[in-house]
């Protein structure tokens, strides 16, 4: 089969266009400047990532931002009163951060690339937290780049400058299980301990990856716990409007007959306990007096 490029392109992962730097460009970062949504997003997965950081309350601490971008991440952990330095390798996505203000007060961020290696002192971090980044590593954008030397290189470093018994939180896309068993082995490798979390395994919108490691072995270390539950708990609220409005599109009216059936059959396809059907199903209840 052929295809446009433009269809490609739609098609692609971005890490299969171009790299980091060059798909991270003005217009891309602007869109993460605006945004509204995509605010939502960053600040949920960050907020997540800091609890699977399992840090004690009321203490700031120093975190390490690896893909840092416009630096949405950084502000939520700024928030619950923890220092941040971020990095990232695109340098439009830090100059829409400086516009924003969002690089200021606690918030210390540079130019990196993660692949080259880390340059931090010796137990330097509190904790570290990714967001859609790791996967990046995976790619080779020229013959001249090999991406086991780069992940290998990356997390060597990285458990240098980390604190012994702190931990790393990376939410990523693994684009297949040979990916995501190369980036947790080489974890292990280098001296962490710890694996995959997936958060919402049964749901195809809300399911999130997140390799949480530990720098070295702590006995009976608390063990964090997947997020499992209902599609609607995870949902964002643009994406609740545009569900109301779907009748308008030719599509089912949220809550018809049509649509109760249809969240049904997908409930079962997710492996869910659901209520059989009856000739009641989808009806309009009488109001009561």
């Amino acid at each position: 089969f052929f295809f446009s490029s433009a269809v490609w392109l739609a098609m692609s992962r971005p890490e299969h266009i171009n790299p980091p730097e060059l798909f991270y460009n003005e217009t891309e970062a602007k869109k993460y400047g605006k945004s509204s949504r995509m605010l939502q997003i960053q600040t949920r997965m960050a907020t997540r990532a800091m609890e699977l950081l399992m840090l004690p309350e009321g203490k700031g601490k120093l975190i390490l931002d690896i893909g840092c971008g416009t630096g949405l991440s950084g502000q939520a952990l700024e928030k619950e009163g923890h220092f941040v330095v971020g990095m990232d390798i695109s340098e439009d996505m830090l100059a829409v951060g400086r516009s924003r203000g969002v690089h200021e007060g606690s918030q210390d961020t540079f130019k990196a690339d993660m692949g080259s290696g880390l340059i931090f002192r010796e137990g330097m971090f509190d904790g570290v937290v990714s967001i859609s980044a790791l996967q990046w590593l995976c790619n080779a954008d020229s013959s001249n780049i090999n991406p086991i030397r780069r992940i290998k290189r990356f997390y060597n470093s990285l458990f240098a400058s980390m604190v012994r018994g702190a931990r790393a939180v990376f939410q990523f896309y693994p684009e297949n299980p040979k990916q995501m068993e190369l980036l947790t082995s080489s974890a292990i490798q280098a001296g962490f301990t710890g694996g995959v979390l997936i958060d919402y395994p049964n749901s195809a919108k809300a399911k999130k990856y997140f390799l949480v490691l530990m720098a070295g072995h702590v006995p009976n270390a608390p063990v964090p716990r997947a997020l499992d539950g209902e599609d609607n708990e995870v949902r964002y609220e643009s994406e609740r409007r545009r569900d109301r409005n779907r009748g308008r599109k030719g599509r089912p009216a949220v809550k018809s007959k049509e649509w109760i059936l249809n969240k049904k059959e997908r409930r079962k396809r997710q492996g869910k306990t659901t209520r059989g059907y009856s000739k009641y199903t989808g009806q309009a209840r009488k109001p009561k007096f």
